[in-house]
């Protein structure tokens, strides 16, 4: 075939008896393929002595190819190297492979029909090609691969030991041809070897970046390590550790090197320490002082672990770290805070220092002296109930814990423990203290006294509420209008009473002006700044009455969702007026009685009693005597209500003051209606005076907004039908008492009262008997001159 071949040629000379030489016989033996084994071997030594000596990874795989290239004459060898990145292969050696072929086959994308080793990748596993043009995995390059004279290639993919596809190697023949077992023998091993060198070459560049990586590390963060071997005394130490303890690189570590740089007042704890881990065989982490040449100290923390070999012998890994900066850091920052916390001390405001989880680090003397708490009682777990009212801490829970999280600055109202052991309102204001890395570090707490402030917002706003509540309720009178002498009796009353704090119980027929009394009296008193709280007792159901004098705690009865104040704290510092308090029931009447003695109260679901300061004025439309009297009003409370009695004349007993109300309430209501009024008719005042006013001023200011509202000229008239029926209702209930109804009505009351045996109220009293309100049967039992004490029975 043309080729060239080895072979071994060994001849033995042939002599006659007189030892000439006659002739030779020899033998020749083809040993190509063992040069060619020997050449590859040697090849491949020195491959693997490049590889030892840490050469490059392109020229050993350079060498390796043209070392096939001896072996097989002939032949172009190249290796490629895969991107994992964008999947393509490179060459990473071309042997003899000519510079267009390189060009057209470099950066080949691995895939099914990507040439022999673009295949070989894809497909894992070797990709023959006898021939080149009559392959279709060559269809795209085989007129480039024909031009260049290459008709067989054989590629085989380079894996590593894991399985994973590394490139590829292929060698190219000038004649078309199959591998043979030789081949195939040399395309393995150069394969193998090829992919220990790529794993090796990739496994120094990892390791090379690695330690690159930690000397950096070690450097940027003043931390070196070393080894310590005890059984001969050998240290090791990397290059930062040098750098720390400032000693040449060339200097052989010892103990006694690192004995010279400790500090001489840190040298006796330090052997006892090194000796100490020699001997048990105990973890390192301490921290000294090195004194250095320059007389400069540094401060170190030291950290090993014991290793202890199977042998017995023992060995220390370890870190050094130089913390000088953090100490110095660490000084400074003391000596500020010293400063600061002499500063702080001697400020009048309430500040603490927070730890991130809220417990207390420092806290100023002001907070000692503002609560009467000692520093244990603020280092405690449970501090914030020691200082905070517990109410305020259950309500702001939440709020507080959200505030916390988002990690801004916050502020919460808080009554606070003063050392009188009475609570104060205090602003507490959170602000957050951060590191450099956004970390918080510290909560800064400063509280600031509002009680007087606090306590002045929350008057105004009972105030304000008392306020919108009279301004909303429709008021029947804006002053005492009259100046008949019952009138005049009763303002002289007020005069004399309302500079006092004196209880007072106006009574009075329904519509007379008893809430009027008792703001006089409320205007005329040192209160007349503070509020005038009204409770309608009768308009409230019993369920619900002692919640509405006395407020309520959470969760006392259901759809109690939130604390309440009741109208006697709203009223605190003025004056509480009651109407209807004869409505009261008798358990009521009990907590009542308690206030006026004692001042005091408890809310509904608490059993702390409140201190309050008020004035009490009730009224009532019934007899309160009469009601103690059947026991359904408590005697002790009617006299202490009853101390400054007055009794509020009806209209009808004060028919010279009808023309001044009628003109009053004229030009009252003509001005809301924008019209003019100039004159009343008589015949209309005649019939306002005859009229006997059941409903008292509430009828008559009724009956004249009427007028004004259907009168179309400035002469205002009253439609006499509007009190006919009232009229002759009054008549027949005010007939003589000989008179035949009277009588009637008389033995029907007094047959109810015997059925009752004398009580009025009650589901079997003689109201409910006879179907009529108890206050309406009150005033027939009056009116009739019936004796109802006369119908008990003593049980």
């Amino acid at each position: 075939d043309g080729e060239y071949r080895w072979y071994l040629i060994r001849a033995v000379p042939v002599r006659d008896d007189s030892g000439a030489l006659v002739g030779w016989y020899g033998t020749n033996t083809d040993i190509e393929d063992r040069k060619r084994a020997q050449a590859l071997l040697a090849g491949e030594n020195v491959v693997l002595q490049r590889l030892a000596q840490g050469h490059a990874l392109g020229p050993i795989l350079d060498d390796l190819c043209r070392t096939v290239e001896g072996v097989l004459s002939g032949s172009f060898v190249s290796v490629m190297l895969l991107d994992g990145d964008d999947n393509r292969l490179w060459y990473a050696a071309t042997g003899s492979l000519p510079p267009n072929y390189v060009k057209a086959f470099d950066g080949v994308e691995v895939g099914p029909t990507a040439g022999p080793c673009g295949t070989a990748a894809y497909r894992n596993a070797p990709v023959i090609v006898t021939d080149i043009g009559d392959d279709p995995v060559w269809a795209p390059r085989a007129a480039l691969a024909s031009a260049l004279g290459m008709r067989a290639c054989w590629s085989t993919p380079i894996c590593s030991s894991d399985g994973q596809v590394l490139g590829s190697f292929a060698v190219v023949f000038r004649q078309p041809g199959t591998p043979a077992p030789f081949h195939q023998t040399v395309i393995a091993e150069v394969t193998h070897l090829a992919s220990v060198a790529i794993a090796h070459a990739r496994g120094e560049t990892a390791l090379r970046r690695s330690e690159a990586y930690l000397a950096e590390a070690q450097r940027l963060s003043r931390t070196g390590s070393f080894g310590w071997d005890v059984t001969t005394g050998r240290l090791f130490w990397s290059q930062e550790t040098f750098s720390i303890l400032e000693y040449p690189q060339k200097t052989t570590p010892t103990l006694d090197l690192v004995f010279d740089r400790v500090h001489p007042d840190d040298l006796s704890h330090v052997r006892d320490i090194v000796e100490l881990a020699r001997r048990d065989g105990v973890d390192l982490d301490f921290e000294h002082r090195l004194s250095l040449p320059d007389g400069s100290i540094k401060h170190l923390r030291v950290v090993a672990h014991a290793v202890k070999q199977g042998s017995g012998a023992l060995e220390f890994i370890g870190a050094v770290s130089d913390i000088t900066a953090s100490k110095v850091a660490e000084e400074r920052l003391r000596r500020s805070e010293t400063e600061y916390r002499q500063i702080i001390d001697a400020l009048p405001q309430l500040i603490a220092a927070l730890s991130p989880a809220c417990k207390v680090l420092y806290a100023n003397k002001s907070v000692l002296e503002y609560s009467g708490l000692s520093e244990p009682d603020l280092a405690a777990d449970d501090f914030r109930s020691r200082i905070f009212n517990v109410d305020d801490l259950d309500r702001l829970k939440e709020e507080r814990l959200r505030a916390l999280e988002r990690g801004v600055p916050f502020e919460l109202e808080m009554r606070t423990l003063h050392h009188s052991g009475s609570y104060r309102w205090c602003l507490i204001q959170y602000k957050p203290l951060r590191d450099e890395q956004g970390q918080i570090v510290r909560w800064y707490a400063t509280g600031t006294d509002i009680d007087d402030r606090k306590r002045a917002e929350d008057r105004v706003k009972n105030e304000n509420v008392v306020l919108r509540e009279e301004i909303s309720r429709a008021s029947m009178f804006e002053e005492i209008v009259g100046t008949s002498d019952s009138v005049r009796a009763v303002l002289a009353h007020v005069g004399k009473v309302a500079p006092t704090d004196s209880t007072v119980l106006i009574a009075g027929e329904t519509g007379t002006g008893k809430e009027l009394i008792a703001r006089a009296i409320h205007r005329g008193s040192s209160r007349s700044s503070r509020a005038f709280v009204t409770v309608n007792c009768a308009a409230i159901p019993p369920s619900l009455i002692a919640s509405e004098l006395f407020g309520h705690e959470r969760g006392a009865f259901t759809g109690a969702l939130q604390r309440r104040q009741g109208k006697f704290e709203l009223a605190d510092g003025g004056t509480i007026f009651l109407d209807e308090v004869g409505e009261l029931p008798a358990d009521t009447q009990m907590a009542l009685l308690r206030v006026l003695q004692e001042r005091e109260f408890e809310r509904v679901g608490s059993s702390r009693p409140q201190k309050v300061d008020v004035r009490v004025i009730a009224a009532t439309n019934r007899d309160l005597q009469a009601a103690v009297d059947d026991r359904s009003f408590r005697s002790d409370l009617f006299y202490r209500l009853n101390v400054f009695p007055i009794d509020v004349p009806p209209l009808r007993d004060r028919q010279t003051d009808i023309p001044l109300l009628v003109e009053y309430f004229v030009h009252r209501f003509a001005k809301r209606a924008g019209k003019k009024v100039s004159r009343i008719e008589n015949a209309t005042l005649q019939l306002l005076r005859a009229y006997p006013w059941p409903g008292n001023i509430r009828e008559l200011q009724n009956v004249i907004e009427r007028a004004v509202i259907v009168s179309d000229t400035e002469v205002l008239a009253v439609d006499e039908r509007w009190l006919v029926k009232r009229t002759n209702a009054h008549r027949s209930q005010t007939k003589p008492l000989g008179d035949e109804l009277v009588a009637h009505e008389r033995a029907r009351v007094e047959a109810a009262l015997a059925e009752a045996k004398g009580r009025v109220s009650g589901p079997d009293g003689a109201a409910a008997r006879l179907g009529m309100p108890r206050s309406t049967l009150e005033s027939k039992i009056r009116s009739l001159k019936v004796d109802k004490h006369h119908f008990r029975t003593d049980s």
